[in-house]
């Protein structure tokens, strides 16, 4: 994956949202797709595309959506990483499983068993 030349962090939050205006305009030009057929495919009106890439306001729906039309919503990938267990974790899972391992001692049974009374029936 390439790594990104935009320093995300230094932006104000205002200009976050332009720069992501811009980088879905440049995907959809990449794509050589129109405004209008984006807007068509994610279900929008062409105006939401424009102010979307013009760095307006815009809702999560409509950035998922704009995202699906362009087939780029592997790029949400970044938003989720599987939890990394800390060493105590790791350690009070061990303690846990060793611990569902440990049966205690049942009686031992005499290995001769008393002759069963017979019947007087």
């Amino acid at each position: 994956m390439a790594t990104s030349n935009i320093n995300w962090k230094g932006l104000k939050d205002t200009q976050v949202v332009e720069q992501l205006g811009a980088e879905l305009r440049r995907m959809r030009l990449e794509r050589n797709l129109s405004q209008a057929e984006v807007a068509q495919r994610a279900g929008l009106d062409r105006t939401t595309v424009v102010k979307l890439e013009a760095g307006r306001a815009a809702t999560l729906l409509t950035v998922v959506q704009v995202l699906r039309a362009m087939d780029k919503l592997d790029l949400l990938d970044a938003f989720h990483q599987e939890p990394v267990p800390s060493p105590y974790m790791l350690v009070e899972a061990q303690e846990k499983y060793l611990k569902k391992q440990r049966k205690r001692a049942g009686r031992k049974k005499p290995d001769v068993l008393p002759p069963k009374p017979t019947s007087t029936w």
